[in-house]
């Protein structure tokens, strides 16, 4: 399937970045969205940047490999202090501003050091943290400068950032990126992506999430313009048009605004590539009717590591003419992925591990535990929910996400979480939390839906519509919230 994919002889990601960035130094290295319009970074200033900030780094850190907590949004000086931390060998690790204060004090007490690192929209929450913690607070005003030499590191295990994952069931796990698997990462996904040297790639993600920081890495290391704003909105991403991005990488919601606000209309766009979950069909729809030339991408995987597997234009043209149930689908092994199934139930559902080089964090046999539960029909990996998100109703194995697809396909539906309900007699029961497209459907118009699509026992018992979902700062449904919501209400 992969016939034409070469990995590249440049082992690290550093290597990969600053071998771009000394090739054709006028280049445009960033563009930024403003509400005067797009502003360009040439590779040569955006080199001076990287210089500037591995200065710094070494000025304030007399510790070689430790880890820097920042907080920080997507600016040309954030990316350019996560390059120079991984050159200066003081890596960055970006936590996320809109965490409460006790959960970032939380964090930071599991990272060595005596830094933090800011931005002046942040410099009064990054004061109260330094104080509370012990740290010395650096607040990078300016753009950033430096004159001094740039070398790549060879060291294929040495830290070059540090991620968390989203901690929707706790405190935010700390996900430590060698050199080597992140430059693999940037191979693959620049593989799976058609990313080529005059290409400009635009994510709308935060700047410490790894659909932020792990898209910024990779477009970074295949040398392609990086188009950025700090914070997601369809004014700013309408600023960006100007630039003429050929690759936007995203989630499928903000397809979805975009198109309600009549945004998604760029003549320039080539490859729309997404992750989180898969796409809904009318949504892919309605992209096409705009769009009729994009190449869809979805691209499974976690902080952990990414891509798993890969939904290839070729299976989203498929799912729009004879194979609609691909959509379902998080698509087939990944390029250098071996997919593995662990401990099946009788219906061939386990715990998805993917072995690949381009994994971040494994164990002792190289496999990477994702915590989805799925199952491989014909070679595409088909996911059914979370490890510990099951539902035993009656004896009866019900996975969340299988009924919430289902839901989906609904035109009256815009988001669905399914989550089991405590029952004395039948262990639990099911309830469906929906939030409404535009008018609000009826439940027993649902109910019969659902049960036209699945087996009985999986249809919900209760249904409740609200407004919105509970999130949490990266944005990711908090399920747990619904469950124990749920629970109180019953009592038991």
């Amino acid at each position: 399937m992969y016939e034409d994919y070469q990995p590249s002889p440049l082992q690290t990601w550093t290597q990969r970045v600053l071998g771009h960035l000394r090739q054709d130094p006028e280049r445009i290295a960033l563009v930024e969205a403003t509400p005067d319009g797009p502003q360009t970074w040439s590779r040569a200033r955006f080199s001076t940047m990287i210089a500037g900030g591995a200065e710094l780094l070494r000025g304030e850190s007399d510790t070689p490999g430790e880890l820097v907590p920042a907080l920080l949004t997507t600016r040309p000086n954030s990316i350019a202090l996560l390059v120079a931390g991984a050159v200066a060998n003081r890596p960055l690790a970006p936590l996320a501003p809109r965490m409460t204060e006790p959960e970032l004090v939380a964090c930071l007490a599991q990272l060595d050091g005596d830094l933090l690192v800011t931005e002046p929209e942040y410099a009064d929450l990054a004061t109260r943290l330094a104080a509370e913690t012990g740290r010395r607070l650096v607040v990078v005003e300016g753009e950033l400068a430096g004159d001094g030499p740039l070398e790549p590191n060879i060291d294929p295990d040495r830290v070059v950032l540090a991620m968390h994952t989203s901690g929707t069931t706790g405190l935010p796990k700390r996900v430590e990126v060698k050199e080597f698997p992140l430059g693999r990462r940037a191979d693959v996904n620049g593989y799976l992506l058609g990313l080529q040297p005059e290409d400009r790639v635009v994510t709308t993600s935060l700047f410490h999430h790894v659909g932020g920081l792990g898209n910024i890495a990779v477009a970074l290391g295949n040398g392609v313009s990086l188009a950025v704003f700090p914070a997601f909105s369809v004014e700013a991403w309408k600023a960006l048009e100007a630039a003429r991005p050929t690759h936007a990488v995203t989630i499928p919601s903000v397809f979805e605004m975009l198109l309600s606000a009549g945004a998604l209309t760029s003549s320039s766009l080539r490859v729309l590539g997404y992750g989180g979950a898969p796409i809904h069909p009318e949504t892919m729809r309605r992209i096409q009717l705009v769009m009729p030339d994009a190449k869809f991408v979805n691209l499974f995987g976690q902080t952990e590591g990414s891509p798993v597997a890969v939904l290839l234009p070729e299976d989203h043209r498929l799912a729009a003419g004879p194979r609609p149930e691909l959509l379902k689908s998080v698509g087939r092994a990944a390029p250098g992925t071996e997919l593995r199934i662990n401990d099946p139930d009788e219906e061939g559902i386990g715990e998805v591990w993917g072995r690949a080089p381009h994994s971040f964090l494994v164990d002792s046999e190289g496999w990477q535990h994702t915590g989805d539960l799925g199952r491989i029909d014909d070679g595409y990996l088909y996911l059914v929910g979370r490890r510990g998100d099951k539902i035993i109703r009656g004896g009866e194995n019900v996975y969340p996400l299988e009924v919430e697809q289902v839901l989906l396909t609904h035109p009256q539906v815009q988001e669905a979480i399914i989550v089991g309900v405590p029952d004395r007699r039948l262990g639990e029961t099911i309830k469906a939390y929906i939030v409404a497209a535009e008018t609000e459907p009826d439940s027993e118009a649902l109910r019969a839906y659902t049960r036209a699509r699945l087996a009985g026992f999986k249809v919900p018992a209760a249904w409740e519509f609200i407004a919105d979902m509970p999130r949490n700062p990266n944005g990711k449904i908090l399920r747990r919230v619904l469950t124990d919501r749920a629970a109180a209400e019953v009592g038991i």
